[in-house]
This record gives structure tokens, C-alpha cells and sequence, in this order.
């Protein structure tokens, strides 16, 4: 009996989840190539208003940017967004970014996240990938800047740096591994 339960209860979250995951595909389906610009515009924004941003944005070979990314939870959690890749200021290209999670985890956020590639050889081979997964294809060094850290530093000798955003500035202590991006057709 109590194993029936539990299988029934595990049938629920499971369900649950692949309802949020169907909201976050659904979203996607409704983002035109103007909205993920605006937002890439306003994302951009937002480093450039933080002290150094502006010196990554204009040292990066080519900035991927995705301006809302949502992850839902109930157990088992999805996050989508679509962003795009801009090089020299202007959109190269549009793309995706999905993961999935298991463990204790109930809820959801929008979060912003930019990747700079920061050399030629990083950006070269991320637009090579055909899908392209942060922590399997190229480390990505998730910057976050505490009291006393200038961002010149933090990012120096770093080929990929990333920054995430919640509602309230700067997200700390993130990781993007696994995170798989791909190119989208716009």
C-alpha cells in the first residue's frame, strides 16, 4: 500500500513537471526575433551599468545573451530562454538554452545570463558545435563579484566568463554546467 503511494506520488511530481516544462516550450514558441533583441538590448544594458562591464562587453569576440531564461521545479526542473549572439553589436545568430534537474527543489525564477567569449578560439569553437553543452564542451567561468573584486581581474586569462542576473542584480555562486545551447532558426 505505502509503495502504491509512493509510485502514485512520483506519477504527480513527474506530471507537475513536465506541465512547467510545457508552459517554459510553449513561451518559446511565442518570442520573435524583435523581443529577444529588445531584451538582448536591455540585458546589455545592465552590464554595461556595472563597474568593468562595459570593458567586457567591448573585449568580447562575441557575447551570448539570453534576457530570461525560466526554470521551474517541483522535484524535477526544467529552465528554458532564447537569447542571442551578438558580435561587433550586431545579432550573428539566435539560440536556446535548456537543462534539466533532480533533487529537492520547488519553485521558479527568471534570470538573465550573458557568456562573453573573450578570444577568437572560444567563440570559433562554440559557433563549430552543433549543441553546444556548458561543462562538456568548454568551461565556463561563472563571475561573481564580491566586495573588493574588480571585474578586470576577475575575468583575466578566462577564454568564456559568464554572468547571471536575477531580479535583484548580480546572482551569485551559480553554476551553468550542463546547460545545453542551441542554435535556433529566426
Amino acid at each position: 500500500m505505502e509503495k502504491m503511494r509512493m509510485v502514485k506520488r512520483a506519477l504527480s511530481v513527474l506530471c507537475m513537471a513536465f506541465a512547467v516544462m510545457f508552459c517554459l516550450e510553449t513561451y518559446s514558441y511565442a518570442v520573435s526575433a524583435k523581443d529577444i533583441d529588445a531584451g538582448v538590448d536591455v540585458s546589455l544594458k545592465t552590464l554595461r551599468d556595472i563597474k568593468g562591464g562595459g570593458d567586457v562587453i567591448d573585449k568580447a569576440k562575441g557575447l551570448l545573451i539570453f534576457p530570461s531564461v525560466f526554470k521551474g521545479a517541483i522535484g524535477i526542473g526544467g529552465e528554458y530562454g532564447e537569447g542571442a549572439l551578438r558580435i561587433h553589436g550586431k545579432t550573428a545568430d539566435y539560440y536556446s538554452t535548456a537543462a534539466a534537474s533532480i533533487g529537492f527543489q520547488l519553485g521558479g525564477q527568471k534570470k538573465t545570463i550573458i557568456i562573453a567569449f573573450m578570444t577568437d578560439d572560444a567563440l570559433k569553437n562554440f559557433r563549430d558545435s552543433a549543441g553546444w553543452k556548458i561543462g562538456a564542451d568548454a568551461s565556463v567561468a561563472v563571475i561573481a563579484l564580491g566586495a573588493g573584486t574588480e571585474m578586470s581581474s576577475a575575468i583575466s586569462n578566462k577564454p568564456i566568463v559568464a554572468f547571471v542576473f536575477g531580479e535583484k542584480g548580480l546572482m551569485y555562486d551559480l553554476s551553468l554546467n550542463g546547460a545545453k545551447v542551441t542554435k535556433l532558426q529566426r
